[in-house]
């Protein structure tokens, strides 16, 4: 199954391997809520959260994920149609209550954190035993960055996880924040490296389905679900990328890639690919599909 995860859930043996659902959807809910940052990319902020509006409600999950988005997490046992415009709905309370989010993430996260909260494309992400064609059609409809994964657990100790849709949305405030930042260079401003960041670029989004970017300042992130790649804007002479490989797992060449593990950087990732000429964006190639396949 392309894009499945599986994450151990007990230090047991596998006894079977025959894929089911939870009994109850509060299951789900409290095993991607334990491992949030490890199956999503979310650091997880808070369960249940009452909102204050007329027709009341609790968002099943809070988060930040790690490009300092908000995230909104719901959860169904099996397949509901309500999901998505549920989401939306708590989407919408977010926008218009960005002080009560702000709060909550100084008060887990700290001042650094809620001061660089990223409002211009907040995350919908809803797991559920399964969606529909109809709803995988509905999530290209909207203007909200929406993500569709589908669970299953195999046996007592595997849990899995398959993105079914993935479609960035960008609000008003995106669209203004866009025209006054510099973003990366595109080909035709033309400099050799401004080009080389524009053909990593297209490879990058190439990959597979369901690639969204997210524009930063001082970076561009990549994601399936989670991050696999950062492009930094281009230096005089060397375009750099992070990449979720494992360092530890491929051959680490002086000059050209190198192990970050530990080290403040812009974006995310532990291996750093440092690319010079369209030759090392070849070689790069296969070290951007570890690095897809692993997120």
């Amino acid at each position: 199954m392309p894009g499945l995860k599986l994450f151990h859930t007990t230090n047991s043996g596998v006894t079977e391997v025959t894929p089911r659902l939870a009994g109850v959807e509060a299951d789900v809910q409290d095993l991607v809520e334990a491992h949030m940052e490890a199956m999503l990319g979310v650091t997880f902020l808070a369960s249940e959260y009452v909102i204050d509006c007329v027709d009341g409600g609790r968002i099943d999950s809070l988060g930040l994920d790690e490009n300092g988005v908000p995230v909104i997490v719901e959860y169904k046992r099996g397949t509901d149609a309500g999901v998505i415009n549920q989401g939306l709905f708590y989407m919408a309370w977010l926008m218009s209550h960005k002080d009560a989010f702000r709060s909550l993430v100084r008060d887990r996260l700290g001042v650094t954190a809620a001061s660089q909260i990223l409002w211009s494309a907040p995350r919908l992400i809803c797991v559920a035993g399964d969606f529909t064609r109809y709803d995988a059609h509905a999530v290209r409809e909207h203007r909200r960055s929406i993500d569709l994964v589908r669970y299953r657990y195999f046996g007592s100790d595997h849990f899995g996880l398959e993105t079914v849709a993935s479609v960035t949305g960008h609000t008003a405030e995106a669209k203004r924040a866009r025209r006054r930042a510099p973003g990366l260079p595109a080909r035709q401003q033309g400099g050799a490296m401004a080009e080389l960041a524009a053909a990593v670029d297209e490879v990058l989004v190439g990959l597979g389905d369901g690639v969204t970017r997210v524009q930063r300042k001082q970076y561009r992130a990549y994601q399936r679900l989670r991050n696999f790649a950062c492009l930094i804007p281009p230096q005089q002479t060397k375009v750099l990328v992070y990449l979720k490989a494992d360092p530890t797992a491929v051959d680490v060449v002086p000059g050209f890639t190198r192990d970050v593990t530990g080290l403040g950087h812009h974006g995310t990732g532990d291996l750093e690919v440092q690319l010079r000429t369209e030759r090392d964006l070849e070689r790069a190639q296969d070290l951007f599909r570890l690095s897809y396949a692993a997120a």
